[in-house]
């Protein structure tokens, strides 16, 4: 489903060069449950990044589902990005004036997706993440728990084939971020790929393939 070619992402600071992804050569196949872990500054994030087609490489071949998405323009990756993948963030990056259940149909209305089908599918994954009794709350409104759950939900109302959790308990207790972990993994088992970034040691050995990173590389792959 994803390969990755000799990915290499550069970034400038003042006079320097740093090399965030080193020559990355990496396949994930459909339906696999995988962490990424490593210190702050290994290239964790920005692999994700790339992964999700938030950033573009400096140089390598990017295909996924078989097609090279590397040199797509914004417009092209974007709509891939919207139909095949889905992304939940440490920060939950909900819209404060929406409420949960508009935060829930804007990935639709942005597909234009006709109203009764998206109040319809609104209506399920609310249902789904237990949060019907929150529909017309505004983030400010809700627990850290009840804001990661509507933006999973948010996430994966487009039905996406892989999803990309960037640090999704880091903002949460023990307790709410073991519920997050267990409506992430569930979706895992429905089918979804799912890639999980995190610094967490006991979170990361939860999935089923481990990669390490140290300074832009790729220093460990386990199954």
């Amino acid at each position: 489903m994803i390969r990755l070619t000799a990915i290499t992402r550069v970034f400038r600071m003042g006079d320097q060069e740093v090399r965030a992804l080193d020559n990355i050569n990496l396949d994930i196949a459909s339906g696999e449950y995988v962490s990424i872990m490593g210190p702050s500054g290994s290239g964790k994030s920005t692999l994700l990044n790339v992964i999700g087609l938030l950033d573009r490489p400096d140089s390598g071949r990017y295909e996924l589902d078989g097609s090279d998405v590397t040199a797509l323009s914004e417009t092209q990756q974007a709509r891939v990005r919207r139909e095949k993948i889905g992304f939940v963030f440490q920060s939950f990056h909900l819209v404060p004036r929406l409420t949960a259940a508009q935060n829930v149909e804007l990935p639709l209305i942005l597909e234009g997706i006709a109203p009764a089908e998206r109040r319809a599918r609104v209506d399920a994954a609310l249902l789904a993440f237990d949060l019907t009794d929150r529909a017309t709350h505004r983030p400010a409104e809700l627990s850290g728990g009840q804001r990661q759950r509507v933006a999973i939900a948010r996430a994966t109302i487009l039905r996406p084939t892989a999803l990309l959790a960037d640090e999704p308990t880091g903002n949460l207790d023990h307790r709410i971020g073991a519920e997050v972990m267990a409506l992430l993994e569930g979706l895992h088992h429905s089918g979804t790929t799912l890639i999980i970034v995190t610094h967490d040691r006991e979170l990361g050995a939860r999935a089923h393939r481990h990669i390490a990173m140290r300074d832009g590389e790729i220093v460990g792959d386990e199954k």
